[in-house]
């Protein structure tokens, strides 16, 4: 059997590892035991991740590094918002504590607790590695079909 390269449309089964410059893991399947699975396309990576797979093929495996921008973007400061610190009740918030937001289309958004003072709480809703240059390592699988 030939090993197919991954191209749009195929699914890919990969470790990945993300890490930043100073070599600290920001996420890695590897730590889970668990490989990820996508099909190229189908909008779980973005094109610029995807863009490091094509060509790769079953037992490859690569190191690519990002630059924000084509990683998880720079930072916006439309993200960060100011809320009303009365709206938070029975969990306390901390700066550095993550908490889940719920959406009008019943998803959850994710925000860090930035500031505290008296009134407010500043949330910021941006990824936590906006702005950051990151290092993807990947060890390809399976490439299918």
């Amino acid at each position: 059997m030939t090993r197919l390269p991954i191209e749009h449309g195929r699914e890919v089964i990969f470790h990945f590892t993300i890490k930043l410059m100073d070599d600290s893991v920001a996420d890695s399947t590897k730590m889970a035991g668990k490989p990820a699975k996508c099909r190229m396309g189908d909008g779980n990576l973005t094109a610029n991740f995807e863009a490091c797979l094509v060509g790769l093929k079953a037992g490859d495996e690569r190191e690519f590094v990002l630059e924000p921008e084509d990683a998880f973007g720079q930072p916006n400061r439309d993200n960060i918002y100011q809320v009303d610190a009365t709206k938070f009740i029975g969990d306390k918030p901390e700066v550095g504590k993550i908490f889940t937001f719920p959406q009008s289309d019943g998803t959850e958004l994710p925000g860090i607790v930035r500031a505290i003072n008296e009134q407010f709480v500043t949330i910021d809703f941006n990824h936590p590695l906006a702005g950051q240059q990151v290092r993807f390592a990947v060890e390809i699988l399976e490439v299918n079909p």
